[in-house]
């Protein structure tokens, strides 16, 4: 967590740590939500909270297709039953922590994220993407991290050339094809 640059975004003194924010969410977040405390991460813009769910109750000898099917339930029931209490809590941090909050669930090997806020652009991205922008700016290669993006694809467009331009002439192709389909009538 980089906190240089906290100040920028209206932090209000609150929890900066992840430790300290952990505890925030703990003393919020309803007791009978999680199977334990739940993981918290956060960069400057935005804070991730992900809470792990009891597993949903399956025969010994379901499929791994019905274990999954049952696992992504149990995460859509969590996110909607949870929905307004989340929202709640997450306009708290923006006031108070100055810093958008996303939540997600992990139920066994399935894991699902959902951001309660409309989120700038930027926060589009990954917490991990958005790191690698912000080393381009800190080491200097980039001044800003729309400039670091711009960097990243000339980087790929330079070194994935061939590749490019071999999925271009595929899109070509397609066009082709699609166009020489039958007509649609009418």
């Amino acid at each position: 967590m980089r906190q240089g640059h906290d100040h920028h975004h209206g932090h209000r003194g609150g929890p900066t740590s992840e430790e300290d924010l952990q505890g925030w969410f703990a003393g919020r977040l309803p007791r009978d939500w999680f199977t334990g405390p739940p993981e918290v991460t956060a960069d400057r813009e935005e804070i991730l909270v992900v809470g792990t769910l009891d597993e949903p109750e399956v025969g010994a000898d379901a499929t791994d297709e019905a274990r999954g099917s049952a696992r992504r339930a149990r995460i859509q029931r969590f996110r909607e039953e949870t929905r307004e209490q989340r929202i709640r809590i997450a306009l708290e941090a923006e006031r108070s922590l100055g810093r958008k909050v996303s939540w997600g669930a992990r139920v066994g090997d399935l894991e699902q994220s959902f951001t309660t806020l409309s989120v700038p652009h930027m926060t589009r991205l990954r917490m991990s993407e958005r790191a690698v922008l912000d080393t381009l700016v800190d080491a200097g290669v980039a001044r800003s991290r729309s400039e670091a993006l711009a960097w990243c694809v000339r980087l790929v467009g330079k070194n994935e050339e061939a590749w490019i331009d071999r999925l271009r002439e595929a899109l070509v192709s397609v066009e082709q094809v699609r166009a020489e389909g039958p007509a649609s009538e009418g």
